[in-house]
């Protein structure tokens, strides 16, 4: 991987707990964890919604609208012409689309306004492109798993889940820079890395986070322990829906940007432990688990070309 950042940095000692609360609670709000594009989630989530009423929305969001149509052009690059009509965009991705984008682009807008100046920008889109293809992944996962999820819970905790590496930028940046130019072999030694020099990793610190903007116990659960879903003491499931996710994603070449981590090789997710909170000792769910994930891997890269 190329060294994108724009400076470098000495590694330092572990901060105390009361300091890194300290620079975390200095972070800014994010508005749009509490409140995502209402109007549009509940026209999109309604069976008797006209096509016409929700373009009528998005139109109202410019930057809706220009990932809304870079997505279709990107997914349907086969068609004679491009598409710059909302409702023609609408028609060719779906309401299934239509909501993972309305779910993604307020929240990337927001953590765009504490992210650090320091890095450069194809970190962060390699982020984004990598939380947005997580959280696919994990709605995909939990939409097998045996619990009801009646709301974007199941989307949120995907994208959400490498949260505490923004914050890290904005209340860590010296060492962001030491933890993106050291090359590791897995994401535990990632978050190995980030104890040694914070104190607290990535996992733990958007946890925080989320835990102090009041978000529920399953999104709060869900990042604090993605990489160690077992350790969850509730709502283990989403945790270990997106420890999977993650490694899926990964194994496809997204990495999420500030680190250095070797390739995942196939199958590899099948040993971890939220793979077997999902599907336990049952080869049977395992076999049909494995081959609807590989389908909806075969489709992502399409999908996230034009989300980021």
């Amino acid at each position: 991987m190329p060294n994108l950042l724009l400076s470098r940095a000495v590694p330092t000692a572990p901060y105390r707990d009361d300091e890194i609360r300290r620079r975390l609670d200095a972070c800014p709000k994010l508005a749009s964890l509490q409140s995502i594009n209402q109007a549009l989630t509940s026209l999109v989530n309604s069976e008797q919604s006209l096509t016409s009423q929700i373009a009528d929305i998005i139109r109202r969001d410019p930057s809706l609208s220009a990932r809304l149509l870079r997505m279709v052009n990107s997914v349907y690059f086969g068609l004679s012409a491009n598409i710059n009509n909302i409702e023609e965009a609408i028609f060719f991705l779906g309401l299934r689309q239509i909501r993972e984008l309305s779910r993604a682009t307020p929240v990337i807008e927001d953590l765009e306004k504490i992210q650090s100046a320091r890095f450069a920008p194809e970190l962060w889109k390699s982020l984004w492109t990598h939380s947005i293809g997580t959280a696919i992944l994990t709605r995909e996962i939990l939409g097998s798993a045996p619990i009801t999820v009646d709301d974007e819970t199941d989307y949120l905790v995907g994208l959400l889940h490498n949260l505490g590496k923004i914050i890290i930028a904005h209340a860590f940046p010296e060492e962001l820079m030491t933890i993106a130019n050291t090359p590791v072999r897995t994401p535990a030694e990632v978050c190995d890395l980030e104890r040694k020099l914070i104190g607290w990793d990535h996992a733990q610190i958007g946890g925080y986070y989320l835990e102090r903007h009041h978000l529920k116990e399953e999104i709060v659960f869900a990042v604090r322990y993605h990489n160690q879903p077992e350790h969850a003491p509730r709502q283990q499931y989403f945790a270990a829906a997106v420890q999977v996710a993650d490694y899926l994603v990964r194994h496809i070449g997204l990495a999420s940007g500030f680190e250095r981590v070797e390739p995942v090789i196939e199958e590899s997710w099948t040993t971890l432990s939220g793979w077997k909170i999902l599907y336990g000792q049952d080869q049977t769910e395992s076999k049909i688990a494995r081959a609807s994930l590989a389908n909806t891997l075969q489709r992502l890269p399409a999908t996230l070309s034009g989300l980021v």
